[in-house]
């Protein structure tokens, strides 16, 4: 795995501070960024001069943000599957050691006492009213929405991540749905499905498993439809590359050549998947880098959400981003 400073001087320059657990960046025609707080339960914009306004209260746990072909903002909210705590990480819980509060960072921790189920949310940025359009698929409730993309036809595809309870694992899945709330299918099962895009030429779906460091490639054959999979092996698609060691994969976008980046943890940074399996790595300091997104008039500019650290940073790609079906 070579790293993108070899390509790019690696500067990062922190544009926004102090923020929750933020997720979900979507770079908007103004120059401003659009962006959930999973943590703090709220879709915020971070304005070109780089002040956080809040758009819409999102109780439960905004995760994944697009806009739609009606330029309302589409949410993945995971329901509150997760709770949030500070912890040091040179001295973690039960290690006996002292924590230094200026080391803490904040991290996602598998307790929910206030969860509910997961939804599809619809944001109306001029009057920030919010509708729920999907919260249940087949009578049981969706578990933990995650990330979301629009294909040109104005229908979207987004994961949801499944849920680890102790010793037991619900596994995540791939679904597609329409603006309207009129149509919602499951397309296919991902044991921790989370970021989500679709390739430049619009016939390939990329997806990445969270904790087993993965990333899949689907073949898309129609409106919200994917080729089914050999039944053996069964997998949902075929394997781009799976990272070595102990790296999780989180939400990801595509470049306009069809490289795809994925935020990545514990690696912190910025994984860049080639399609012939090689990668690059940018890093960033913090270990839940979770997400990023392009825009800028040459599709160059890149903000990239340290969500532990409660920072958006902001740097120069080599290479311009792909353009979203959407824009607002």
């Amino acid at each position: 795995m070579s790293d993108l400073r070899t390509i790019e001087d690696g500067h990062l320059e922190p544009v926004a501070e102090g923020l929750g657990f933020p997720e979900g960046p979507v770079a908007m025609n103004d120059g401003s960024v659009l962006f959930v707080d999973i943590k703090d339960q709220l879709l915020r914009r971070l304005t070109p001069e780089n002040k956080i306004v809040n758009v819409a209260e999102l109780p439960g746990g905004p995760n994944g943000l697009a806009i739609g072909p009606d330029g309302a903002a589409y949410v993945c909210n995971n329901g509150g599957v997760y709770t949030f705590v500070k912890i040091d990480p040179l001295a973690p819980p039960g290690s006996g050691k002292t924590p230094n509060p200026e080391r803490e960072i904040t991290v996602p921790w598998p307790e929910r006492p206030n969860y509910e189920g997961g939804s599809i949310q619809r944001v109306d940025l001029d009057t920030g009213e919010v509708k729920t359009l999907y919260c249940k698929f087949k009578g049981k409730c969706l578990i933990a929405p995650d990330d979301i993309v629009f294909d040109s036809d104005g229908g979207f595809w987004f994961t949801d991540t499944g849920m680890q309870e102790g010793m037991t694992t619900e596994s995540g899945s791939v679904y597609y749905a329409k603006t309207d709330g009129t149509m919602l299918k499951r397309v296919a099962i991902v044991p921790t499905a989370n970021g989500i895009g679709i390739s430049p030429e619009g016939d390939k779906l990329y997806v990445s498993d969270t904790v087993f460091g993965r990333l899949w490639s689907m073949e898309i054959v129609g409106s919200g439809e994917l080729k089914k999979p050999d039944p053996v092996p069964p997998m949902p698609g075929k394997v781009v590359q799976t990272l070595p060691g102990y790296q999780w994969l989180d939400s990801l976008k595509v470049e306009a050549d069809g490289r795809i980046c994925v935020g990545t943890i514990f690696n912190g940074g910025i994984t860049i998947f080639s399609l012939d399996g090689t990668t690059q790595h940018l890093p960033v300091d913090d270990i839940f880098t979770t997400n990023l997104c392009f825009g800028g008039e040459d599709m160059c500019d890149v903000w990239i959400t340290a969500s532990s650290t409660g920072k958006i940073y902001k740097t120069r790609w080599p290479r311009p981003g792909l353009k979203l079906a959407f824009t607002a």
